[in-house]
């Protein structure tokens, strides 16, 4: 799969890569680990578990290039030890989905933005290459579609806790930026846009896992709002493969890019495709924002991101449609 996108090799002709990845026994951590791993590099995690799992990394404990320390980003002392081994760090330890952050809204400013300069701080004791991972919810409820790089952003008032998960992220793009221009650390940023596939859980409100685990017992869908709004479902192993094309390719050192799937459908039409994918007898129910989450609650109506900008770098194309992502959740729920 990395085979196909263009540009050199970062380490070509070199030894293997060692690599730390915070969060990596994340949802999407854990398959970065595994994708690293694949290709001969060396692979360290930090994670305190505390929306990653174990079980997401128990089969790599027998391989002797992975290593894991369960503790968190916050005790410097921990982050600056594991970053002074490796050559390159993945930061991905972050407060993640919207259920947690409206339930931890403390906890995941203090996570977001001092984490992320403990990250920042030690790998520029050895100007270690960073790949900070972002988020869609940097554009907030931009009205502007697709979604461009250097978009302005459009957020709520400080009263709705889900603008405050933006603003932490968006605290870390400035960190990352400010290091880059300032003491030349490399970094690269990467915005997600709903990223999904196998190990994902829907209990901090991911819709797919949560529309697949509902189907499957036979509950009722639970679409939150009218079910208009639409968004854009990549799958995991394309998010995994295009962060890798963007650390072997030198251009991308101090620049942001979106990283997902570009094709939108309504969050009704996924309850439905969910729906028939899994032959349930699930009725799709209809629940307001405010019973879902916090009164006052604000969502966007459409979210997508605009891929020029990494298509043109590593020609960059999702490979796997939204009905092979489905089938893969399904087959690991199943499983």
């Amino acid at each position: 799969m990395i085979g196909a996108l263009r540009g050199p090799s970062f380490w070509k002709g070199q030894l293997a890569m060692k690599a730390l990845v915070t969060g990596g026994a994340g949802f999407i951590g854990s398959h970065l680990c595994e994708a690293l791993l694949k290709r001969g590099d060396e692979v360290w995690i930090v994670d305190n578990l505390s929306t990653g799992r174990f079980e997401n990394i128990a089969h790599l404990e027998d391989n002797s290039k992975f290593h894991y320390t369960i503790d968190t980003i916050l005790d410097e002392r921990v982050v600056g030890e594991a970053t002074a081994k490796v050559d390159v760090v993945f930061h991905l330890a972050a407060a993640v989905g919207v259920a947690y952050i409206i339930d931890n809204p403390l906890k995941s400013l203090e996570t977001n933005i001092k984490g992320t300069e403990f990250v920042l701080q030690a790998a520029n004791e050895g100007k270690k290459k960073v790949i900070v991972f972002s988020t869609s919810e940097i554009y907030g409820k931009a009205n502007e579609q697709p979604c461009k790089e250097t978009d302005d952003r459009i957020l709520g008032a400080t009263t709705i806790a889900r603008w405050g998960y933006s603003s932490s992220k968006a605290i870390d793009e400035f960190l990352a930026l400010a290091y880059h221009r300032e003491k030349q650390l490399p970094v690269v940023i990467v915005r997600c846009f709903n990223t999904c596939g196998p190990r994902q859980t829907g209990q901090y409100g991911m819709v797919i896992p949560r529309f697949v685990k509902q189907a499957l017992l036979n509950r009722p869908i639970t679409v939150y709002g009218d079910g208009k709004q639409s968004r854009c479902f990549g799958d995991v192993s394309d998010v995994v493969r295009a962060v890798i094309g963007l650390l072997d390719e030198p251009a991308a050192n101090g620049e942001v890019f979106n990283v997902g799937s570009d094709i939108p459908i309504s969050i009704e039409e996924l309850a439905v495709k969910i729906k028939e994918l899994t032959g349930s007898r699930s009725p799709v129910e209809y629940i307001p924002y405010d019973k879902a989450y916090e009164r006052g609650f604000e969502d966007m109506r459409r979210r997508i991101p605009d891929l020029t900008k990494l298509r043109d770098l590593i020609g960059y194309e999702p490979e796997v449609s939204l009905e092979q992502l489905l089938e893969r959740v399904v087959a690991d729920f199943r499983k």
